[in-house]
């Protein structure tokens, strides 16, 4: 599996303006082949920051997903509302069960 952690650094404006094209980011990028997470969220001690989290089934379902046209959309949106900052962190992960079980 592969893993995601991105983190956006923008403004609450910057972050209400780009709702929409989130949305419709999440919802695209939730319906891939091989996409089995796709979340973004506000921090909640920092509602200047978002992070991205993905799980994908393997590296090429994940380069796929760069291709997809709503990706190009939502690179769109980020372009007209620019963050300040944008940091991604890519892992190869194998799933394990959780303490104590």
């Amino acid at each position: 599996m592969i893993v995601v952690n991105a983190r956006i650094e923008a403004t609450e404006d910057t972050i209400a303006a780009l709702k929409d094209a989130i949305l419709t980011m999440e919802a695209a990028s939730q319906a891939e082949d091989g996409c089995h997470d796709y979340t973004f969220s506000v921090e909640l001690g920092n509602p200047n920051a978002m992070r991205i989290t993905e799980k994908w089934r393997d590296m090429a379902a994940l380069e796929a997903h760069f291709a997809m046209p709503h990706m190009a959309a939502f690179q769109q949106a980020m372009a007209a509302h620019p963050p300040k900052a944008v940091e991604a962190n890519f892992y190869e992960a194998t799933e394990v069960p959780g303490p104590g079980r």
